[in-house]
Parts: C-alpha cells; structure tokens; sequence
C-alpha cells in the first residue's frame, strides 16, 4: 500500500523477492528504506506456499509497516515473475503509484533442489523464467524509463554459485549473473552502474542442521550470514559512495571456501 505522497528528494529503489519478513529482500528494503529511500517490493505468495516452510501470515503489511516507520512511502505488488509480461506490468504500477525507479534490487528466485539426474524439464524452464528470463526483462523495462542524471542509477542482482545438487537453480543463477554483468557496459549511456553480490549461506529458514554445521565449519568467521551483511553491501553500492563500483560479481560470504 502506499501511505503518503511521495517526497521527491528521496529516491526510489524496487526490491524483488521480499515474501518473508526473514528474508534478504525484506532485510535490504529496511536498509534502504533507514538510507532516505522510497521502497516498491515484489512477493510472490504461491512461491511460499509451495516451499518447506510455507507461507507468512500478515508478512507484506509487516514489512510495509516497518519501511513506514522508517521514513519511506512503500508499495507492495504481487507478482509472478514467471510470467513474461510480469516486469512490464511490476513497472507500470510501480511508476502509477510512487514514480520512477533509481535502484532496482532483484531478490526473486525459483528455488528447489535438484540434479542433473531428476530434474524436470518443467522446473528447469521455471528456474530460468524466474531467476533468468524475469532479470533480463526487469533489466530492459527499467532501463527503457530510466530518466535520472547520469551516475545516480543503480542495478544490484543476488546469485548463488550452487550448483551441485541444485542444477537449475544454480544453471539460472549462472545465466543471472551474465545478464547483469552485460547491463553495465550496455547501458553505459545512461551512465547505470550494475552490480551482482553472491551472499554465501544465509540462513533464513531453508536449512537444514547439517547445511547449517557444514556452512559455519566452512566459514573462517564461524558463522552464518544474515539479512543485513547483504543489505549493508546493497545501501553501499546504492549510495553515491559506491559509484564507481561497476561491473562486478562480489563474494559476500564471510570467506567461505
């Protein structure tokens, strides 16, 4: 929902993927939000439904209560990325009800294990509509209305370099990371920087205790990441300190080897 007028002198960041009040995208948009930005989020309920831990009751109106409480106008807009003209109508609604985008912070994902050996045709090619297809169009819709000066826009995109035991998803993320990585050269006219972060092992309700044990043991700071080790790298590659940052695909993961 959005709750009051937009004030012109805060810029606007879309954050997709923010379903669970847990969850990285949530965790980025608070920071944003507590940095002078507006927030539009994407959810995608059905996603949760289908995921071992289910769906958050009252999670979007959370979410947006705590970006209020943080300065910023909000908007939530339910959307299945997976569906090819769901960019251009996220883009359309967003502009409708709060204005242009500066920032665009891609969080979705289609998320479920499997190999080479028994995945789906039908989950590869979702995988790849979601954490693919979806990027490049979100990427092409927001550069198609950028109006901002030069230097002031931002692209963040959140990988993985999983693969074993997770082919589509870490296939997808492989193509994800291409597409944003092509955004800072292609769209140098516009003077954008794009950026992808691999946040490494967040727990956010989707491990297991041995995928917890086996991450912090293989991570020399012996602990898990949160929500706001990404968010703070996103605030930063946001702010006009982080300019001059383009182009690249960063390892926030507390050194994990």
């Amino acid at each position: 929902m959005t709750t009051r007028t937009p004030d012109e002198s805060r810029p606007l960041a879309l954050v997709t993927g923010v379903g669970r009040t847990v969850g990285i995208g949530a965790g980025i948009a608070r920071r944003l939000a507590s940095s002078g930005w507006d927030i539009a989020f994407t959810f995608w309920a059905p996603y949760d439904q289908r995921m071992a831990w289910g769906p958050e009751s009252g999670a979007t109106d959370a979410i947006a209560a705590d970006l209020t409480e943080l300065g910023a106008v909000t908007a939530a807009i339910e959307a299945d990325l997976s569906g090819p003209d769901a960019p251009t109508l996220v883009f359309d609604e967003v502009e409708r009800r709060l204005g242009g985008v500066t920032a665009l912070v891609m969080c979705h994902c289609e998320s479920v294990a499997s190999g080479l050996l028994d995945t789906s045709v039908e989950s590869f090619d979702r995988h790849f509509a979601v954490n693919a297809r979806a990027t490049w169009l979100l990427i092409r819709e927001y550069a198609r209305r950028f109006t901002g000066a030069p230097g002031t826009g931002r692209i963040v995109a959140l990988t993985s370099d999983h693969t074993v035991g997770n082919l589509p998803y870490g296939a997808s993320k492989g193509a994800l990371d291409r597409i944003t990585l092509a955004a800072a050269h292609e769209l140098s006219h516009l003077g954008v920087t794009a950026n992808v972060i691999n946040p490494g092992p967040v727990d956010t309700g989707w491990m297991s205790g041995e995928i917890r044990e086996q991450a912090i043991s293989h991570t020399p700071l012996g602990r898990l990441g949160t929500p706001q080790d990404t968010a703070h790298l996103v605030d930063f590659l946001c702010s006009s300190e982080g300019q001059w940052i383009n182009g690249q695909l960063l390892m926030s993961n507390g050194g994990l080897a």
